[in-house]
């Protein structure tokens, strides 16, 4: 029996480009987009438990114009999954909102246009000196594109703060309703004059008045808060989950009201840039379906441990399963795979990690090479690693060894009481398949 390559609540690894090009034609209802920027600044992110450590450059050579094209592929692929009742939100910052606008103008047709929603990136503003060169950037950019005018939203409501005070009376005494016709007054707006006296204890004696201590009168309770409709300016949630170890996670509440605007219970919810998978996580909350898609096994692995907690049984496609596939993962990514396939954590320390990319479980150094034949001066340079951890044994993982690593290895273990183990990454793709069974 073939398995259908498009499969709700599913994490694909892989690029979003390639993955959605196999998916059907307007099969997805609400598409969740939160790219890499155009920042030109370089990410360390920390994934799992704070010590799987991934690292990827937000540096896109050719400027603007070739990250936008670099976009333009992956937002057409977008479209076409989307369905005519469905609509895409892509989330970007000021580097390039504006020129990301004019594309998703050509793709989803100006007229299709509904929002540039602005959504708080900090916690508050950060004290500047006298002179700077421009204002702190506190918001966020998500262009809202319907895919037509079938679709439609549920505009989010918000409680508006307002204090909670006390409003009395003016009458120093409480009169019947005679003597207000008589006075010839009106009573103020939100304010009760037109009570008689009786009417006015019997509130007092239900709670809905109160005297007031000093002077006896009769006042009753402002709200506190009311509702309104949330304009297009977000500025009452935060686009960040600063308290989160990944120093971009969105924040569930963001994803929350972008779900429940836009889509309705068991509808399809895609991201494709996952990254660590709130948007899945939150649509799983919600009652949706939902697609994650990331370039990135470790991401993947990451999302796939995410889903888990929640009960949820994820299917994974697309992860690197044959040298073909690992030899092509860059180091950071590959160096990842080796350790989570030893059961162990990355090195925290990515610059000078003195020649040890990973621990076991039990706290053994691991060497991490992406090449073949490595020789005894790499496993030289791993014992004094070794010796500096003040540890006894390690693990060294490359695609393959030579004769004189073997040797050294050998004459570290009789002579100066270091065991090495030297495994290739064929053992650990046997070792895969056998956890498999």
């Amino acid at each position: 029996m073939t398995i259908p390559y498009f499969r709700p609540n599913t994490i694909y690894c892989g690029d979003c480009k390639e993955v959605m090009a196999k998916f059907p034609n307007e099969s997805v209802d609400l598409i969740y987009a939160d790219p890499p920027f155009f920042s030109n600044q370089q990410y360390e992110i920390i994934w799992g438990d704070g010590y799987e450590l991934r690292a990827f450059e937000d540096r896109w050579k050719g400027g603007i114009e070739n990250y936008v094209l670099w976009m333009k592929e992956k937002l057409e692929y977008c479209y076409g999954v989307l369905k005519p009742t469905g609509a895409m939100y892509l989330h970007c910052d000021w580097h390039a909102s504006h020129y990301l606008k004019i594309e998703m103008d050509r793709i989803f047709g100006r007229e299709n246009f509904r929002n540039e929603i602005s959504v708080k990136r900090i916690r508050k503003n950060v004290h500047e000196y006298e002179r700077v060169k421009r204002l702190n950037v506190a918001f966020d950019s998500i262009l809202l594109f319907a895919k037509s005018n079938q679709h439609t939203i549920k505009p989010p409501m918000r409680k508006e703060p307002k204090p909670e005070r006390w409003h009395g009376f003016d009458a120093p005494e409480i009169r019947t309703d005679m003597d207000y016709e008589l006075f010839g007054r009106k009573p103020a707006p939100d304010r009760h004059w037109m009570w008689s006296k009786e009417r006015a204890e019997k509130a007092i004696k239900d709670g809905i008045l109160r005297r007031n201590p000093k002077t006896g009168t009769p006042e009753y309770l402002i709200p506190k808060s009311t509702h309104i409709i949330v304009t297009s300016v977000w500025d009452d949630i935060s686009a960040y989950s600063f308290k989160s170890k990944y120093p971009t996670e969105k924040s569930e509440a963001l994803l929350t009201r972008i779900i429940e605007m836009s889509s309705e219970p068991m509808n399809i919810v895609l991201d494709p840039f996952c990254g660590c998978g709130t948007a899945i996580v939150t649509a799983h909350k919600l009652g949706r379906r939902w697609i994650g898609i990331d370039v990135s096994p470790t991401a993947c692995n990451l999302m796939e441990k995410r889903m888990r907690k929640l009960h949820a049984s994820p299917n994974l496609m697309g992860m690197p399963f044959s040298e073909d596939d690992l030899r092509k993962l860059p180091p950071f990514e590959f160096q990842n795979w080796v350790v989570q396939r030893l059961f162990g954590r990355v090195s925290a320390r990515k610059s000078s990690d003195m020649g040890i990319d990973g621990y076991t479980f039990e706290g053994t150094p691991i060497q991490v090479k992406q090449s073949d034949d490595i020789g005894r001066n790499v496993i030289d340079n791993f014992e004094t690693a070794i010796r500096r951890r003040k540890a006894s044994k390690g693990v060294i993982v490359a695609f393959s060894f030579g004769k004189g690593a073997y040797e050294e290895i050998a004459r570290a273990q009789l002579h100066d009481k270091i065991e090495i183990k030297a495994l290739t990454v064929k053992e650990l793709l046997k070792n895969q398949e056998q956890d498999k069974l």
